[in-house]
């Protein structure tokens, strides 16, 4: 468990590298209005009371550092921008978040998450991007893997995964789907002596998947959802017919509900089902964990063809008490197996923790969260500007 102490370690360094970054801001902010008082408090405003107008498109940017032995110094920078399609408050709020870092030891990498809608919601894109030289750990498949380390796999990958949606009726979408998927300067590194099956896709590959989605979303702000209902069923088919070096098919269902309890208290639950038929490298089979579902555990700590997993999270957005300050708090249940009948209601994982919120967009309504998420494989800690999901 070596490995998966040093990634927590680099969270934890993470996560309070960049409250001490943003506290220090703060502290230093009342020396520099006294040199220049003007400038100070249009940034101090800029940035932590959001006093632009609601319509008005909103952006912040704040650098991140962290370290870690097998990085060594991280230097980074996370932004996110928001707007409403012709400046009407009316329609949908669009976001894009990104986060992009390098390393002494010559690691880096860019994600970028987006969620645009056009005027009126007519059109709806919906994506992620994620460009990195980083290692992955590889447990094995299955969910009786018992949490050792088998390899460690240094590679380039690319992910593009995009939705291009039209609105059929109401706000249920219609629409084509794309993923990309390329692993390049792969380097398979075995961490156990006992002899173990090398997983698919541990040389140079990429894999193109085209689908359709259905997708139904009534929700007004993706960053901090209130109420409403997203649902999206679809699949995507990578084929050699248009280039793809592995053949296989994917297949997904996500349902999110938010029910508001108070006027600043919600509900959210999730449930999410993937399954992938035929035979997909070890990096594009269901994935358990990661920074939204499953909180607590390692993306990739268990994979395998078919995914079930729900959580439920309860969220104060802010305190009665404050204007600025919540929390939120959740449980997450997954399982994976190689096939739906095979799926073992009696084997979910669990996993669960709390968190605090700080409203950092005033008029948008939009929360920076810190989350500590508990598994049975340790702790996992999640600093991020938008809910989990």
């Amino acid at each position: 468990m070596k490995s998966s102490l040093v990634d927590l370690k680099v969270k934890y360094i993470h996560v309070f590298l960049r409250i001490g970054l943003m506290l220090f801001c703060i502290g230093l902010a009342p020396s520099l209005k006294a040199q220049n008082e003007g400038l100070v408090k249009r940034v101090w405003n800029s940035v932590f009371n959001d006093t632009t107008s609601i319509e008005q498109p909103k952006f912040i940017a704040y650098p991140t550092i962290a370290f870690a032995p097998e990085t060594k110094w991280e230097f980074g920078v996370s932004a996110v921008y928001v707007y409403y399609a012709n400046q009407d408050i009316n329609n949908r709020l669009s976001e894009v978040t990104a986060f992009s870092f390098i390393t002494l030891e010559k690691q880096y990498g860019l994600w970028m998450d987006h969620a645009l809608y056009s005027d009126k919601s007519l059109w709806f894109l919906l994506g992620r991007i994620r460009l990195q030289q980083f290692p992955l750990l590889y447990f094995g498949e299955g969910i009786d893997t018992n949490g050792e380390e088998l390899a460690q796999i240094d590679a380039g990958s690319i992910s593009i995964r995009e939705r291009v949606l039209r609105k059929v009726h109401g706000s249920l979408y219609l629409g084509f789907e794309t993923d990309f998927h390329r692993l390049s300067n792969v380097g398979f590194n075995r961490l156990v002596d006992d002899p173990f099956d090398a997983p698919e896709g541990i040389r140079k590959f990429s894999n193109l998947g085209l689908g359709l989605g259905l997708v139904y979303d009534d929700r007004h702000n993706v960053l901090n959802v209130r109420e409403g209902f997203f649902g999206e069923m679809g699949f995507l088919r990578y084929d050699d017919g248009w280039g793809s070096d592995f053949e296989f098919t994917s297949y997904f269902f996500d349902a999110r509900y938010y029910l508001p309890t108070t006027e600043s208290q919600v509900l959210a639950t999730q449930v999410y089902f993937s399954e992938v038929q035929g035979g997909a490298p070890f990096s594009q089979l269901s994935l358990m964990g990661g920074e939204s579902l499953m909180r607590g555990y390692y993306l990739g700590r268990y994979r395998d063809n078919t995914l079930l997993a729900a959580q439920a999270e309860y969220r104060f957005l802010p305190f009665p008490f404050s204007k600025r300050w919540g929390a939120a708090a959740f449980v997450g249940f997954g399982t994976v197996s190689d096939g739906v009948r095979s799926l073992d209601l009696s084997k979910f994982k669990v996993a669960g923790g709390t968190g605090v919120r700080f409203l950092i967009f005033r008029s948008k309504d939009i929360f920076t969260r810190l989350d500590v998420a508990v598994s049975e494989d340790g702790l996992g800690y999640y600093f991020f500007i938008g809910e989990a999901f």
